[in-house]
């Protein structure tokens, strides 16, 4: 039963979401595919939730369409993301992914260019940690020679991501009874870890060949704890991020 709602799902867009829209000119409204126009409140084991959409932003700033869409199946909550590029005379479907998603949060999407070769990147929250400080996100990176999305398929993995600036990498901030900070950089679908520093009764810092093989750089005693939750910019030389 549950596969037939997912098949509905990809149909069904109700009128009671919350509604962003980023850079959407009436016309380019007018011109959503129709399954998006379309409208069902009738059945009770459908609820969408949320609609985001973006295309003064995202890839080729005018030329590239992305739409976040969040709904409840049953007890389940599933995101669907297309991506468009501009034609001639309409937005044109290059690639659709489709997640079930454990939180109870909004999207709450972030553009940024996370890959340094200036056209903007988006995550979303797509699922809830088992520690509030941890925010998990599904990161996709424009691919401006295929124009499309590319799914970093383990970027959950990695909460509090940002692009890291010095190293030229993203790097994440996981929190737990300690903290690390991961250094990693994208190949191909995925991130690669190539360092990371990790704060408990110890500072050690790790920094990992192109084989996988790990090297401790070095061991410190923590005396201070409040600097068990400092987020590193750097490995080497150790620098912290100054905010």
């Amino acid at each position: 039963m549950k596969r037939n709602f997912l098949f509905i799902l990809i149909l069904i867009i109700s009128c009671n979401a919350k509604r962003y829209d980023q850079g959407e000119t009436p016309a380019q409204v007018k011109k959503k595919p129709e399954a998006i126009n379309k409208i069902n409140t009738a059945d009770p084991d459908t609820e969408l939730l949320e609609i985001f959409t973006d295309s003064l932003h995202i890839g080729e700033p005018g030329q590239s369409k992305v739409e976040l869409i969040r709904h409840r199946v049953l007890d389940d909550t599933y995101v669907i993301i297309r991506f468009y590029t501009k034609g001639p005379a309409y937005w044109y479907l290059q690639n659709t992914y489709l997640y079930e998603s454990n939180t109870l949060m909004d999207l709450k999407p972030h553009i940024a260019d996370f890959n340094n070769d200036s056209f903007m990147d988006i995550t979303f929250i797509s699922a809830t940690a088992a520690r509030g400080s941890n925010e998990v996100r599904r990161l996709f990176i424009y691919d401006a020679e295929e124009k499309k999305l590319v799914s970093i398929v383990n970027s959950e993995n990695y909460p509090n991501m940002r692009y890291n600036k010095e190293l030229d990498c993203i790097d994440a901030f996981l929190v737990y009874g300690g903290t690390s900070t991961v250094f990693t950089r994208i190949e191909g679908d995925s991130l690669k870890e190539f360092a990371s520093v990790h704060n408990d009764q110890y500072r050690t810092v790790y920094e990992i060949d192109k084989s996988g093989k790990e090297r401790q750089l070095s061991k410190d005693s923590i005396t201070d704890p409040g600097e068990i939750y400092i987020r590193y910019i750097n490995y080497k030389p150790l620098k912290a991020y100054e905010e």
